[in-house]
């Protein structure tokens, strides 16, 4: 298979299933900021290449699950509405990431204020991964008449959640410094 096909040089792209619609397009927006946030996910994770940490290979598959749904919630955001969808979001994935949340978190500090993405490059990372998952949620809620499973918008934004509680996990596990917001600037 080539990477290249040409038929995007004139500012086109296909949905699933065939429907041709202009790059800018707010559905290939919503789609194409999830494979942002995966990839973000990605970079992230690279930065664990070299770290010993016993929870290392949990935390990877955890994350690698969130990667792979999150890729097949693009995919719902790249099929037309009046198209059936071949992978479907389940409530099962968001009480997966509610789950992991309360189970990090458990072993996290309570906040007393708010912090800024700092520490560990991982935690970093996941922060901006973060912000572009928020990025997908706001872009996915102007689709709403198009998407035909409601649970997109709600699993990118428990997802923007989970990518906080893992961000912190990260710093506290690998010793990461959490610095907090400052109220006088």
């Amino acid at each position: 298979m080539r990477i290249y096909t040409r038929s995007g040089d004139k500012g086109k792209t296909s949905l699933i299933y065939g429907q041709r619609v202009s790059k800018n397009d707010l559905r290939v927006e919503a789609y194409g900021t999830c494979d942002e946030a995966n990839s973000m996910i990605g970079l992230a994770l690279s930065f664990l290449e070299k770290e010993e940490w016993g929870e290392k290979e949990s935390f990877l598959k955890v994350m690698h699950r969130v990667q792979t749904i999150l890729f097949h919630v693009g995919a719902e955001l790249a099929t037309p509405s009046d198209k059936e969808v071949k992978w479907k979001l389940k409530d099962e994935y968001i009480q997966e990431l509610e789950n992991q949340i309360d189970e990090w978190d458990k072993e996290l500090a309570p906040l007393k204020n708010f912090i800024l993405p700092s520490g560990h490059c991982t935690s970093s990372a996941l922060h901006t991964a973060r912000t572009v998952t928020r990025r997908a949620e706001r872009t996915a809620v102007g689709l709403e008449d198009e998407i035909t499973n409601p649970l997109v918008v709600s699993y990118l934004n428990r997802l923007s959640d989970f990518l906080f509680v893992a961000a912190r996990y990260v710093n506290h596990s690998l010793g990461g410094e959490e610095i907090p917001l400052q109220a006088d600037v």
